[in-house]
């Protein structure tokens, strides 16, 4: 693997073991996704990943993040991701923290234009890309006319949006909202089960690149 932190790669290995965790409900989904990937792959200098949801403050950006890595880990080059939401609000820190307790390294960007919609430098190893995370609407995500292919992270997203423009594929990987255990003792393992599921199902798929 590249030069990543050493429990990210550790994780990552572990993850990648852990394949039989996922559904067979959900081995279609992935396939979708993987197929989608390979065909931009022959066709296109760049592969743009665009995560949605409808705000754009948990699994969509736990799912940019954990795509980047893995692009990352199995040294997948000209992959690019970003996430988006219908509505901007603002990554929300009990999912930053489930990232940071993972091993990603997220710090507040010195930019920071809006502080009630903070800007988080998301890094997972030393001379690596740096992702830049905050909530932004999935048309501001890249710029206009720039094809992607669209990953559906919650259902709320993906059932509104009949239409994504810019998308030249639609998958619907959907994920349960931890949302539900906000202010709950159960919010911290929630989120890092949430976190786990998401990098699970998408080192399945790039390790298939």
């Amino acid at each position: 693997m590249a030069n990543m932190e050493p429990i990210l790669d550790q994780l990552i290995d572990q993850l990648t073991q852990d394949e039989n965790f996922i559904p067979s409900s959900r081995q279609s989904v992935l396939d979708s996704l993987v197929h989608a990937i390979r065909k931009e792959q022959k066709t296109r200098k760049a592969v743009r990943l665009n995560f949605i949801c409808t705000h754009n403050s948990r699994r969509s950006q736990m799912a940019q993040i954990w795509a980047h890595a893995a692009a990352v880990a199995f040294q997948i080059p000209h992959v690019k991701t970003f996430s988006g939401g219908t509505q901007t609000t603002a990554f929300h820190l009990n999912a930053v923290r489930a990232m940071r307790t993972l091993g990603f390294k997220i710090t507040l960007s010195d930019q920071q234009p809006d502080h009630m919609n903070p800007r988080y430098e998301v890094s997972v190893g030393t001379g690596l890309p740096v992702l830049i995370c905050f909530s932004k609407q999935f048309e501001q995500s890249l710029p206009s006319d720039t094809p992607f292919i669209a990953v559906m992270t919650c259902s709320d997203a993906d059932q509104n949006c009949p239409i994504v423009p810019g998308a030249i594929s639609r998958i619907p990987l959907t994920f349960e909202d931890p949302k539900a255990f906000d202010g709950t003792e159960k919010a911290q393992q929630e989120y890092l089960n949430t976190a786990i599921n998401i990098g699970r199902e998408i080192i399945s798929v790039f390790r298939r690149l």
